[in-house]
Formats: structure tokens, sequence, C-alpha cells
């Protein structure tokens, strides 16, 4: 995990890749095209793209028509705009009629830093995957990224897809084979799981190396689909491990946590702990620096993992 990306880079550069063979492809995006990397698109099919302005919920009505006439409408702006400032229309217009459009969120979380709390979308999972007829894909490097934007267009029926703003390591290769509804392991180990998705892969990762140091086998498994989840996956970890440690840039209520609490509660129940921001809105910092102070960090889930193994 040496080489780091920022995944809304290879995010904008695969939507212009698959605008060269797929003609019913359409982008739309709401004055934050530089930022989203929707720019790369624009400059090469003009005629496809449309910059809506500051005007998301009518962003979701134009792409919901779109999809009617035929079109794969992909709209993108920032997470705490789509879909927190257009929830409404994206409930009514699109989730409602099951109609083929994919909203492309970057800034999620407290990685958005310096914009504070009112731009870091820490609910965005939680108000996606409670509507029917969604799918939620949380990609963690930009080679998921790619591969992720890849299945969601070809994907028939609404989808979310959740796009990091920081740099961040390669999981992947490049021959991986990516499937909606999988988790991947990218560590075994028999003692403990972490699942994470994100930015905080890479720490749970970490914490997992440091607990092999003294002697406490940990597996990684990255949450690459909220929705569907890949219940296998929970269930196969909770049996055989006992105890799992969920992170996220995201507040713990309604995100990984609680869909992994909801999985284990049905049909294998375990002891379970969740890193993430709790019931607090964030402030204006570097992420890093907001990443120690709201408790994402590799201590913070190894303080998790020492509780529960501690049981």
């Amino acid at each position: 995990m040496a080489k780091y990306m920022a995944p809304r880079d290879t995010f904008g550069k695969a939507l212009a890749e698959i605008g060269e063979y797929n003609d019913k492809l359409y982008v739309l995006n709401a004055d934050l095209a530089a930022a989203t990397k929707t720019d790369i698109f624009a400059k090469r099919f003009p005629d496809r793209y449309l910059n809506v302005g500051i005007s998301e919920q009518n962003m979701v009505g134009i792409a919901a028509g779109l999809a009617r006439t035929g079109f794969t409408a992909v709209m993108s702006t920032f997470a705490c705009f789509a879909p927190g400032r257009c929830y409404d229309q994206i409930r009514q217009s699109i989730a409602y009629s099951n109609l083929n459009v994919k909203i492309m969120s970057t800034h999620p979380g407290l990685s958005v830093g310096m914009d504070g709390a009112i731009h870091q979308c820490l609910d965005d999972i939680a108000l996606m995957r409670e509507l029917p007829n969604f799918t939620v894909l949380t990609p963690s490097d930009e080679v998921e990224t790619r591969k992720a934007v890849e299945k969601a267009i070809e994907h028939k029926g609404p989808v979310y897809v959740r796009i990091g703003r920081m740099e961040c390591p390669i999981l992947f290769k490049e021959q991986w084979e990516y499937e909606i509804g999988r988790f991947y392991t990218l560590k075994e180990g028999k003692d403990i799981t972490f699942i994470a998705h994100g930015s905080m892969v890479s720490r749970a990762y970490e914490a997992s190396l440091k607990l092999e140091e003294k002697g406490v086998s940990a597996r990684v498994l990255i949450a690459s689909s909220i929705k569907p989840m890949d219940e296998d996956a929970i269930i196969m970890a909770s049996k055989e491990t006992g105890r799992i440690v969920t992170a996220e840039d995201h507040f713990l209520s309604g995100g990984l946590f609680s869909s992994v609490a909801e999985t284990v509660s049905k049909n294998h129940p375990c002891f379970l702990e969740g890193v993430a921001v709790e019931d607090s809105f964030g402030e204006s910092g570097q992420p890093e620096e907001l990443y120690e102070k709201y408790g994402l960090t590799v201590d913070k889930i190894l303080d998790k993992a020492y509780k529960l193994l501690s049981l």
C-alpha cells in the first residue's frame, strides 16, 4: 500500500473512458466540475454534459427526465449537496420510480477538512441505504473507484457511489474483479475482524499489523458495498472470530456499523464495536487533525479491539 492517489481523480477519468463507448451516458454537475473532476468528461463530451449551476434539486429532476428517455444519467456534486440538499427530490423522483440514475458524490465526511461542518456530510450512507431500490457503493481506493463506477453505470436502477476526496493507498490490483454486494479480504485473521471502507481501510490495516506484533490475528475486510451487504462475509467473521470492529468516516448510527449490527443480530450475534463520529457535527480543520479529534484513528481502533479481546 505504498502508492497514494485520490479516488475523485480516478472518478473523473473513468467517466470519460466510459463515455467513449457508451453514447447513452449523460453527466450532470452542480457548478463543482473542477472539484468533482467531471470537467474531464465535459471537455471530451460537451453535448452529453450539463452544468445546472447551484441548483441540486433541479439536477435531480433533469437526471430523472434523462433516465426516462433512455439515457444513463450520472449526477455528481459534494455529498453534503447530494443527497444532503436534495433528499426529497431523490426520494420522490428517482427512488420511488426506480430510475436509472447514478448519484456519484465526492467530498464525504471529515475528509472535507477546512470547509467545515456544513460541508462535512456524515449521514449520506444513512440516508441512501434507507431508500428502496437504491444500491449503495463505498469504494476505498482508485482501482476500486474505477471499477465501482463502471459497475454502477452497467447496473439497472439507481445507485449511490460515495467517492473519497483524500489521497489513499492503492489496495487492489488492476486485474481484480469487482462485484456489487461483496466485501473483500485485505488480510486474514482468526481472533478479531476489522471492517472498514474509504479512508478508514488503511487505518484498520495498520491497527491489524500492530495487533500482530502482540500475537493477535486480525482479519481486515473492505466494505465495498453497503447495500446490498455481504452478509455471508459478516456472518463468517462473526462465527470464526467472534469479535468485529467497524471503522468509517460517517456517523456511528445509520452507516456501516448499523448495517453490520443488523446482520449479526439477526444471524449470529457477536461482540461488536464501531469507530466513527458519535452524534456530533465536525468543524473546520485539516483532515488529519479532525480525524485525531473525532477518534478516527489507529489508536481508537486498537482501543475498541482491546476492549473486545478482554471479554
